[in-house]
């Protein structure tokens, strides 16, 4: 099965899960931006949750299927249409052969992911079929997705193959199915979103007011922002010291403060590692909502302990498995 590329959008490239193990040779890892969005709408497709998919960002493709195909559709809503019929997120959804899949207007978010059954079947690098856009590595020849492009798709799997039955074993079922997973798993992105934050191993080099500042102001995404990371405008944040900082690991939601007190947070193309100090570390559970975020929204931090971050990482992580069992269950026979 083929997916052609009748108009590539703003921003529409391949990923998966990344490539770590490769950050001492100064490989990113990155992978998709809203991980867990991508998870889910694999799992929707009866994928093993790190195939890879379509991240597709704020002016959304135009795709035509070459044959039927199992797809889902989760993280913005870009008003996706199909054959120009509206389409929900979060659920499996039939494609007949030669249908066409767009986009309109974002409505709330930034990033949505594409899964379908079978995954992109683009070759691996590095045992990842993620674009790294900076190096031109992975994905479709390492670049976002052009006109006249053809991804291929591979098989689907044994669950992919039941809920495509289910979908198509009548001519009066519905081409989407009826179900979605729980809410955790299908969040509303939220123009103005709190990101949780631990603080960072130079938290205390920042001035008391800084500190402050930091928690309880908003700070607006510039557009200076990519898949790297995002420049945030707001109350300049003082660093007590000028002393120099040896170069040091960041990662996905590191926040760093340059000298002019302007923070940037790291996303998933980010370096492998940064001089400037690390003021704080959004959670894990956040990254999604920090994905969903584009240029002009604010953001706002909130301190938590880091008990809590990892307690809501692990329910994040039960809930996606949940939804895995749940689908195996039903579809697996």
């Amino acid at each position: 099965m083929i997916i052609s590329v009748l108009h590539p959008g703003l921003l529409t490239t391949v990923q998966d899960l990344g490539r770590p193990g490769y950050q001492q040779a100064g490989v990113a890892v990155g992978g998709a931006l809203d991980a867990g969005a991508l998870r889910v709408a694999n799992l929707l497709v009866g994928n093993p949750d790190g195939a890879a998919g379509l991240e597709i960002t704020l002016q959304g493709p135009r795709l035509r299927f070459d044959a039927g195909c199992l797809l889902a559709l989760t993280g913005a809503n870009l008003s996706p249409t199909l054959n120009g019929q509206p389409l929900q997120l979060h659920r499996p959804t039939w494609a007949p052969a030669g249908a066409e899949l767009a986009f309109g207007a974002p409505r709330a978010g930034c990033r949505t992911y594409l899964a379908v059954a079978g995954g992109v079947a683009v070759a691996p690098v590095l045992g990842s079929r993620a674009t790294y856009l900076r190096a031109g590595l992975g994905g479709w020849h390492g670049r976002a997705l052009r006109a006249d492009d053809q991804l291929p798709v591979g098989a689907p799997s044994a669950i992919g193959q039941n809920i495509i039955k289910e979908l198509t074993e009548n001519q009066f079922a519905k081409s989407q199915a009826s179900w979605t997973p729980g809410p955790r798993l299908c969040p509303v992105p939220r123009r103005s979103p709190l990101i949780r934050a631990v603080r960072g191993p130079e938290y205390g080099q920042f001035a008391a007011a800084s500190q402050q500042a930091f928690w309880e102001q908003p700070f607006a995404i510039t557009a200076a922002a990519d898949r790297m990371g995002y420049r945030l405008q707001g109350p300049a944040l003082v660093r007590l010291t000028d002393a120099e900082l040896l170069s040091s690991a960041v990662t996905f939601g590191t926040v760093q403060v340059p000298p002019g007190g302007q923070p940037i947070v790291l996303l998933a193309d980010r370096q492998t590692t940064g001089g400037y100090p690390r003021l704080a570390q959004a959670i894990t559970a956040d990254f999604g909502a920090l994905a969903q975020a584009a240029p002009g929204q604010a953001l706002r931090f909130r301190e938590v302990p880091l008990a809590e971050a990892q307690a809501l990482y692990l329910a994040q992580e039960r809930a996606m498995r949940a939804l895995q069992r749940g689908i195996g269950l039903r579809f697996a026979h």
